[in-house]
């Protein structure tokens, strides 16, 4: 009996002892990330002359910069005027005529550097893309919207799941997608074309343009499957909203555990979204299981699939890397988002621009056509159309659908010949004031000028310009999202002239990406050879 009770108690006291062990190392790790890791960071470029606006305790910045935000963005814009860095970012305006063009301002406790030196960004993008990505931060705050997709993934598990995607957006299969973005145009064509039956017609373009992308990136993503896909666009798009609003509060310690009609929102969302998708999966599982087809297919789900078959007898790389289904649905979440989101905003941005600048608009309709000559637009036509290239490259210029492209440091850095970057340090790269520089793009950086992108210098994404990143990391699918735009708009422009509504009001905002807050209002006027069929 003695030795019974001997033994309980010392079970006891092992449990206690791992209990109290487990919890001073969860301490600790959280006095470090909330402590020790921001004040050592602090010192450290202190030493090297960058500073920034004093932080408050917890909150950082936040409120400071969520209090000229909504101050900058309280009303519409006067006029369609493009200087809207003063309106989307007016914290890094303030700070930037201050400190300089690298300066430390904090996200609650995580600290960030702003650098607008372009030698500085061009070498962070490029020679330390393998030690550097997305924060812990970040991936909280898109864990339940896309997850550990290739957007939010970081390291060898970034690389693996580049690797099994790339192959879907280049080459003969980039081609491959451009019957299917013609067809499902066509079908918005028509629909756009009895709309306006009388003569013209008043449409809010954004929501015509977000729902075809959706199209396109489903027959993309799933194959014929789109009424689906149809759902999943939507309950992305509240998810979207919600994410980006609960994430105000990741500096909160624990924030995403409170039982808010955010967080409860969100993992709803996020479980019929995954329903959807499972279903989706599984169904196509069972097709080549039970020999209805003979493979996964060649669409993205398709390779997905292939890839984890490979690995289905629970291989795991001596990395870590295993593709599952999780992961499988959070790839698909990301492309779908990226896929359909970005893409809609060029369109939308640049139809309001095309519709505010009738001279540049007749000049991409008459190249259009001396170009495909009344055929449907085919991938031999897409490169001669440097008229309509150089209109999207300055939409994308003067809106990027990312305002700021985030790095994180995993380990000590050195930029340039003495800026020395500690590990932990997130670096934020201010892209649309990049791009509205005047030092860079000339006086007339604020306005509508395709023109500038006539010269080599500016003919593409490098490192005055980066709508879609640059280096290793950019974005995959960045050919075939401007494949898809100059097909959509090529098409539109044959067809109608867009002129701005009057009862469009300029209000650009952000939201993850940056938005039309009211929508774009057009005037939808059909060309005059449609009523001479």
């Amino acid at each position: 009996m003695e030795a019974e009770a001997a033994a309980a108690v010392l079970v006891s006291l092992l449990l206690i002892i791992t209990a109290a062990w487990k919890l001073l190392k969860a301490f600790c790790s959280v006095f470090s990330f909330y402590w020790l890791t921001p004040r050592r960071i602090k010192k450290a470029m202190e030493r090297q002359s960058v500073f920034g606006p004093k932080p408050r305790f917890l909150v950082g910045n936040i409120l400071d910069t969520a209090a000229m935000v909504a101050e900058s963005t309280s009303g519409d814009m006067d006029s369609i005027r493009h200087d809207i860095v003063p309106r989307l970012l007016p914290h890094y305006v303030a700070w930037s005529k201050q400190y300089g063009k690298r300066f430390i301002y904090w996200n609650g406790v995580e600290p960030r550097m702003c650098l607008a030196e372009i030698d500085l960004i061009k070498e962070l993008l490029t020679k330390y893309n393998s030690v550097t990505g997305k924060s812990w931060l970040q991936q909280q705050g898109s864990k339940h919207f896309i997850g550990r997709g290739l957007l939010m993934a970081n390291g060898t598990h970034w690389h693996h799941q580049r690797h099994i995607v790339a192959p879907a957006f280049i080459g003969d299969k980039l081609k491959g997608y451009v019957g299917n973005m013609v067809e499902s145009t066509e079908r918005m064509i028509e629909s756009l074309e009895k709309m306006a039956l009388f003569g013209e017609a008043e449409i809010e373009i954004g929501s015509y343009m977000a729902r075809l992308t959706a199209e396109i990136i489903s027959q993309t993503e799933f194959g014929n499957n789109y009424e689906k896909g149809k759902q999943i666009f939507h309950l992305l798009t509240l998810l979207q909203h919600r994410c980006a609003q609960a994430s105000r509060y990741l500096w909160l310690p624990a924030s995403r555990f409170f039982p808010s009609k955010y967080n409860r929102d969100i993992k709803l969302l996020k479980s019929e979204v995954e329903t959807l998708l499972m279903d989706m999966i599984q169904s196509r599982k069972e097709s080549v299981e039970f020999g209805r087809i003979s493979s996964y297919g060649n669409d993205l789900l398709g390779m997905l699939l292939t890839e984890m078959q490979k690995k289905k007898k629970g291989f795991e790389g001596s990395d870590g890397f295993n593709l599952n289904m999780q992961l499988i649905m959070d790839e698909c979440k990301t492309f779908f988002f990226a896929g359909h989101e970005t893409t809609a905003l060029l369109l939308t941005w640049t139809i309001m621009l095309l519709a505010s600048n009738p001279t540049w608009q007749d000049k991409v309709r008459s190249e259009v056509r001396q170009v495909c000559n009344a055929d449907r637009p085919s991938s031999d036509h897409l490169s001669k159309l440097n008229l309509l290239n150089m209109v999207i490259n300055e939409s994308l210029r003067l809106y990027p659908p990312a305002s700021i492209l985030p790095r994180m440091a995993f380990e000590d850095l050195k930029l340039g010949d003495n800026l020395h970057i500690p590990k932990g340090l997130s670096i934020w790269v201010p892209v649309l004031a990049i791009h509205h520089s005047k030092d860079i793009w000339g006086e007339d950086a604020d306005e509508f000028n395709p023109e500038r992108f006539a010269t080599k210098s500016f003919s593409g994404p490098g490192r005055n310009f980066l709508p879609f990143a640059s280096g290793p990391r950019n974005c995959v699918g960045q050919s075939f999202a401007l494949m898809e735009a100059k097909i959509i708009l090529a098409m539109l422009i044959s067809k109608f002239r867009f002129e701005i509504s009057r009862s469009y009001r300029h209000a650009p905002v952000i939201v993850l990406t940056i938005k039309p807050k009211h929508g774009v209002q057009v005037i939808l006027k059909p060309l005059e050879d449609m009523h001479k069929k």
